[in-house]
């Protein structure tokens, strides 16, 4: 029996007789009664055994370490008056595997660096447990709100020859051990995808509503707490779309996912705001319960510009029309002024990417962000440029050849009536909704600069 299915339904089990396998969480010896707390890994309570002298291979069994794994076959025992609900009343305990004696996760505190040091094994603490049970619902929540909203999943390209955002922060990919490409597997450089949104939006223009979700890759020197080199990314696009339908998905999408997490994953939640984060779970109502706030981009840099002039300390201080904003800037912005997550839109064509599509203004793009508490940027969206010259002119702005895209830009001249999609950086929403501080904590082995571990 699995330990999820036993707690799910344990008063139907009271004084029967159940078989687990499971791992040793911890072991003490009483003068009379001795107790193992088990977990078998498939939810993050754990089990505790109670077990006798009288028990057979006694000498044995009250050897277990920590980490060793037991099968145990006893009677279910309601513990009402107990911190765990139930127990088990050993009647049968084999010792499967012995684990050795310097088995670094002993029953204490242990701080995340040294635990990013054993990576393969920190997914067996109480914390990583609930940030990657939380990872993988929020994974199935993001298809099932897909797949509910008639969208078709695509498997964009890992290996690709173009930066889709022109920052040339791309990992290059060669069978070579020197720079002569055309003698290279394909022919020419190659490169892992920084984004699946180009080949996404050919897609769009065949089904209507796509999205991709897949590792993205990035060779950004960057050593803060919310980079990583491989990452997860959530791209759908929609074609027909413009800023305020895409808006509209991206709130009812980020809604649809926390609403989820509550419905499911109460226990992991729980322990977070316990463990990670105070106040985790009224931030997260307020996901579910409020609109989100919308608002423009100029209308931003004079909110806060006052609150420059009235005393705030931002680091960056010098608040103008083109200033691509920070992440204080972000967070009071949604956080003070707002108190509610953010949408902020019509960013300066400037600081976005080429294929963003511009305003009738001439200075700015239909380009939005969510904001939201604690984090700042969560998702990143536009409407796309669907006018062919204004593309073209675009690319040599930004000094990206247009031949390198020539299929892309191409696609303005078959019938291109609007399209709009955005990214989401998953371990960011990990990050938020488990209340994690690093995204080296919510990647199972984490890619950073000079760490390539496991």
């Amino acid at each position: 029996m699995e330990l999820k299915e036993l707690y799910s339904s344990y008063e139907k089990y009271d004084g029967k007789e159940i078989t687990i396998i499971a791992r040793v969480r911890s072991h003490r010896q009483g003068k009379a009664v001795n107790f193992l707390v088990l977990n078998d890994g498939t939810t993050i309570n754990d089990i505790q055994v109670v077990y006798k002298s009288e028990i057979e291979k006694y000498e044995e069994v009250s050897s277990a370490r920590v980490s060793s794994i037991v099968e145990v076959s006893g009677k279910v025992v309601l513990t009402p008056g107990k911190p765990q609900p139930f127990e088990i009343s050993a009647s049968k305990i084999e010792l499967l595997d012995q684990a050795i004696e310097n088995y670094p996760l002993q029953k204490k505190e242990h701080s995340p660096e040294f635990l990013r040091e054993i990576a393969h094994l920190r997914a067996r603490t109480k914390t990583f447990q609930s940030i990657f049970r939380i990872r993988s619902a929020a994974a199935f929540a993001i298809h099932e709100f897909f797949n509910q909203n008639n969208f078709i999943y695509v498997h964009t390209p890992i290996l690709t020859e173009n930066d889709a955002e022109g920052a040339g922060e791309t990992f290059v990919v060669t069978t070579r051990t020197d720079a002569n490409y055309e003698e290279d597997f394909f022919g020419k450089k190659a490169a892992l995808t920084v984004s699946g949104q180009l080949n996404a939006e050919s897609f769009a223009q065949a089904f209507k509503k796509v999205y991709t979700f897949g590792p993205t890759f990035r060779a950004e020197n960057s050593y803060t707490s919310r980079h990583a080199a491989e990452f997860w990314m959530i791209e759908p696009e929609v074609a027909f779309a413009d800023l305020k339908d895409n808006i509209e998905l991206i709130e009812k999408m980020v809604k649809h996912i926390v609403n989820y997490l509550f419905k499911n994953n109460m226990d992991e939640l729980n322990f977070c705001a316990q463990n990670l984060e105070e106040g985790l779970i009224e931030k997260l109502k307020t996901i579910i319960e409020n609109d989100f706030a919308i608002t423009p981009y100029e209308e931003a840099i004079e909110i806060l510009k006052k609150a420059v002039a009235d005393g705030v300390d931002f680091e960056e201080k010098n608040i103008e029309f083109g200033l691509d904003l920070g992440t204080e800037h972000e967070r009071y912005l949604c956080e003070v002024v707002n108190k509610k997550p953010t949408f902020v839109t019509n960013y300066p064509k400037e600081i976005k990417a080429f294929y963003m599509k511009q305003n009738e203004d001439g200075k700015t793009v239909a380009a939005v962000d969510l904001l939201v508490p604690g984090i700042g940027e969560l998702v990143g969206g536009s409407q796309r440029e669907d006018d062919y010259e204004k593309l073209i002119t675009r690319c040599k702005e930004m000094n990206i050849d247009p031949e390198e895209l020539w299929w892309y830009n191409d696609l303005r001249q078959y019938g291109y009536y609007k399209s709009a999609g955005f990214g989401l950086g998953f371990e960011r929403l990990i990050m938020y909704v488990t209340g994690a501080a690093n995204i080296r904590d919510v990647l199972p082995f984490p890619r950073t600069p000079k760490n390539l571990l496991f």
